[in-house]
């Protein structure tokens, strides 16, 4: 029976095929159908989107936790409690500026007693309440208060910058974050466990864009011990979701939605959780760690950018040129690649590798290419030619028939963009766990496009119809139905604009490699280029075939990729560079591909470039606690979840069966342009000599 609920997801799923060009789900088979799920997503790269992406392709009614602050939000709060969410209040939401400053007076001796100078403790503070250090650096819990002045906290701050504020002769503000009580959330939670229904958790505790999860709170486990401890015939299953994005933020960005083997919670963790004290936290502890191994098995981590850079690099090259992947098993190859680095970073021929592959990312900046554009620049200058001229006739044509589409919109873009902009800006400004604040992105887009899309449609269709009235146009008047049939047409012209541009940007993208095949002067680079890149895969997939059964036993039973196809002509293709060329080639060359994606958009799996800027910013968090930890695969219960020093010389040398070719220049690189194949957490800084 269809319930509020049911008609929200639709509404969403609908909106969200809008924003998105393909949402995948892998593993949804895997789901519990009945009983109480615990959903623990990560990594929580999209707001507001992640919980609708997930209560889309779970198949079962999910009732989120939400902030408490955001339930108050006019449109998000509404939307929330439709869906049956629980809200959940956080100190740092209820946070007050302290009054005066705070100081360590004997760091060494007495770490723990809180010095205050001009400070009311008594109050503004209360035992079990928390002080806080400005910018994130850390907070700790009040455990006695002597006087206005002096304080004892609960725990010591070792971060060295948070040491750094507070041995400051002056001092360091704070602020105090008031003790909350949870027991009504929990309650919530243990009586919505106890219906058999579901519950959806980011346990991270936060939407960020970072390469890797954050660490993560102890409340769900919390949750699930619980609600078994309080109810011995309760079989509380964990699910872990990842939520991996091409370009989160980006309008028409893939996504794909892996769901993990359900954790089952071991009996021996629930008795522990029930005598309380040290057991009881340890149990919190180890099923923590389940949990967070169980997530880090169905997302991509990397430490940093530079290291997403190569393992991207390294999964393009592996793959075979014309060996169409499937969007989710792009995302589980870009995992074991992590791996396996991971796991032999330290030979010296993964090392060498490496720098390979990194001076031929910095090879395709300065062609201005994307890795699966290198081969197509050898069609040979008759078809080149043929393919370039047809291609930008057609672009043409079809910038033309989009035009009023685009043209229609263009309030629409200028809106969200400049609000979601003006959120990014207040998001980063809050917060040092962000990036760049991309994770709002997506959420204001969307909210604002619900926002103004009718409006503006209306007012298009206010527009038309007065039109229709003043200049007696009889034939487009159809009584009543007139101004549905009007807005319905303007919804049309859109979304048909929508879906000729994403084949439209997917043309555009394919003439660059054209043009360069016309240039006499280019010729040489860029056959040394396909030489290189051709030794480079060879070299790679001779390393992986060495190392993969070392990672892997079953190496060869497992293999995603397990052939190369070698792209000969056929009987019923000529050879012939010089004959016209027809439109079934054209669309054989995956350009012209409505229903799969182009390999430009898996050349970059996140979001981290500074489009606007066009650098990028931000360094990388580093590790985040719990990163050095190996994964293995998931056996469906908590006890069972425990990748040449030379300067790629090859570029500048004279293949074997290639004529000579001069050495590649020198070049300034002082940005990333839209994206010559990578996103990621940036460590390097954005100007870089080749």
């Amino acid at each position: 029976m269809l319930s509020v609920y049911d008609l929200l997801v639709f509404f969403f799923s609908v909106i969200l095929d809008q924003f998105f060009r393909e949402i995948k789900s892998r593993g949804s088979h895997k789901i519990p159908t009945e009983g109480p799920v615990i959903f623990v997503a990560a990594p929580h790269a999209n707001q507001f989107v992640d919980p609708l992406v997930l209560m889309r392709n779970a198949n079962r009614r999910i009732s989120f936790l939400i902030a408490e602050k955001s339930m108050k939000r006019k449109y998000v709060g509404s939307m929330a409690r439709a869906s049956n969410a629980i809200p959940v209040a956080r100190p740092q939401d209820l946070a007050k500026q302290g009054i005066g400053k705070i100081c360590l007076n004997d760091r060494i001796n007495e770490p723990l007693r809180i010095t205050g100078i001009g400070t009311e403790f008594t109050k503004q503070l209360e035992v079990g309440s928390q002080i806080a250090l400005p910018n994130d650096r850390g907070s700790s819990e009040v455990v006695s208060i002597i006087s206005d002045t002096e304080l004892v906290i609960k725990k010591e701050f070792k971060d060295l910058k948070a040491l750094e504020m507070l041995t400051k002769p002056e001092g360091t503000p704070f602020k105090c974050l008031p003790h909350v009580d949870q027991s009504q959330v929990y309650d919530a939670v243990f009586k919505t466990l106890n219906a058999g229904n579901c519950i959806g958790i980011f346990p991270e505790g936060g939407s960020h864009d970072r390469t890797e999860i954050l660490p993560l709170k102890a409340g769900v486990t919390i949750m699930a011990l619980g609600a078994m401890a309080a109810n011995p015939n309760l079989d509380v299953k964990i699910v872990p979701c990842g939520l991996n994005y091409f370009h989160a933020h980006s309008f028409r960005s893939r996504a794909v939605v892996e769901f993990g083997s359900p954790i089952s919670i071991p009996n021996d963790l629930v008795e522990k959780y029930r005598k309380g004290g040290t057991e009881k936290r340890e149990a919190c502890g180890k099923l923590l760690d389940c949990i967070y191994t169980a997530l880090r098995s169905v997302t991509v981590n990397t430490p940093d950018y530079e290291t997403l850079m190569a393992i991207q690099a390294a999964r393009r090259l592996y793959r075979p040129e014309h060996h169409k992947l499937e969007l989710s098993d792009v995302i589980e190859l870009n995992r074991r690649f992590v791996e396996g680095y991971m796991k032999f970073k330290d030979d010296s021929r993964v090392q060498e590798m490496n720098n390979k592959i990194m001076i031929y990312n910095q090879l395709l900046i300065y062609h201005g290419l994307r890795d699966h554009q290198v081969n197509r620049t050898g069609l040979g200058k008759g078809r080149a030619f043929a393919l370039f001229v047809y291609r930008l006739l057609l672009l043409t044509v079809w910038v033309v028939i989009g035009s009023p589409g685009f043209i229609m919109n263009i309030p629409l873009i200028m809106i969200t963009r400049v609000i979601s902009a003006k959120k990014q800006k207040e998001a980063l400004k809050a917060s040092t766990v962000k990036i760049a604040g991309r994770d709002v992105l997506a959420t204001w887009k969307l909210l604002v496009a619900l926002v103004v899309t009718p409006i503006l449609y209306g007012f298009y269709t206010f527009i038309t119809l007065w039109l229709i009235y003043k200049y007696d146009l009889e034939r487009l008047q159809f009584g009543w139905w007139t101004p549905i049939i009007v807005y319905l047409m303007f919804y049309l012209i859109s979304n048909f604009t929508m879906h000729l541009a994403d084949s439209g940007f997917d043309v555009y993208r394919s003439l660059r490699p054209l043009f360069l095949s016309l240039l006499p002067w280019s010729q040489s680079s860029i056959q040394n280029l396909r030489a290189a890149r051709e030794q480079l895969s060879h070299d790679l997939t001779n390393l992986i075939n060495e190392l993969g059964p070392k990672m892997y036993p079953n190496f060869g039973n497992s293999r995603i990729v397990k052939e190369f196809r070698d792209r000969s002509p056929s009987p019923s293709r000529p050879s012939s560079s010089l004959r016209l060329f027809p439109l079934s080639d054209w669309l054989d060359d995956k350009v012209f591909d409505w229903s799969r994606a182009d390999d430009s958009d898996y050349d970059d799996v996140f979001f981290f470039l500074d489009q606007q800027n066009k650098n990028v910013v931000g360094k990388s968090r580093g590790s985040s606690g719990r990163n050095s930890r190996s994964r293995a695969n998931s056996t469906g219960s908590c006890d069972g979840y425990n990748s040449s020093n030379l300067a790629f010389t090859e570029v500048n040398k004279r293949p074997a069966s290639v004529s000579s070719v001069p050495k590649v220049p020198k070049v300034q690189v002082n940005d990333f342009d839209e994206d010559p194949g990578y996103h990621g957490d940036k460590e390097i800084e954005s100007k870089k000599s080749v």
